[in-house]
């Protein structure tokens, strides 16, 4: 399944378990304010049970291929548990912890409606970042006739 709007991401965290992604994501904010991808990809790392319940395996790879075209490289990465160096494997190790310490921790995290703008900006900068990236690599055409 392919994510394409934030609505339908929205549904899907309402339908998981909410409560532990918002204090996994509020954690986050806490520690790293100004990374909105870490922080996301806290909030919408739980919504493989969602996707695929029968699938333990493989609900990580599930959530971060459908968030992928949603929210780009760096969200997927993050929620598929890809910690090739450096500070990609700071940010795991921190998105690890912060999700096992929601587990336990007992705090007003808000609501999901809280993140939907988040969620929405993402959203729209990778959409901009993919028209780039495609643009960049588009064939030059002749001109036509004048």
């Amino acid at each position: 399944m392919e994510l394409r709007s934030v609505e339908e991401l929205m549904d899907l965290l309402y339908a998981g378990r909410h409560q532990h992604a918002l204090r996994t994501a509020a954690l986050l904010r806490r520690s790293r304010p100004a990374d909105k991808e870490l922080q996301v990809a806290g909030l919408i790392h739980g919504i493989g049970p969602v996707l695929c319940p029968a699938d333990e395996a493989g609900r990580a790879r599930s959530a971060a291929e459908a968030v992928r075209p949603l929210l780009g490289e760096r969200v997927f990465r993050l929620v598929r548990g890809d910690s090739r160096a450096g500070s990609a494997h700071d940010d795991l190790l921190r998105l690890r912890q912060a999700a096992e310490e929601s587990r336990s921790a007992r705090f007003d995290a808000g609501v999901l409606e809280d993140w939907r703008t988040v969620l929405e900006l993402l959203a729209d900068r990778h959409a901009r970042l993919g028209a780039v990236d495609r643009g960049r690599h588009r064939p030059l055409l002749p001109d036509g006739p004048s």
